[in-house]
């Protein structure tokens, strides 16, 4: 299993919308992406932060994407 690269909201949003998401509204710093199949995700904007592992792979799975999807994504970046 390969170990999940750490992002900030900005870098984390640009691989929502390639997998397919994009932004439908911003409420504070959540900010909400829905696909065009229904699935929603909420990704926090906290500047500069990266977003902490745990929340990382439940926004991952959300997407559906796999460890190796997301970095072979972040590699194409």
């Amino acid at each position: 299993m390969t170990r999940l690269r750490l992002l900030a909201f900005r870098d984390l949003a640009r691989i929502a919308e390639k997998a397919g998401f994009h932004q439908v509204r911003r409420e504070g710093s959540h900010n909400t992406f829905r696909h065009d199949d229904g699935r929603i995700i909420v990704i926090p904007d906290h500047g500069s932060q990266v977003i902490v592992r745990p929340l990382l792979k439940k926004i991952l799975r959300d997407m559906g994407l796999s460890n190796e999807d997301y970095n072979r994504i972040i590699d194409g970046l």
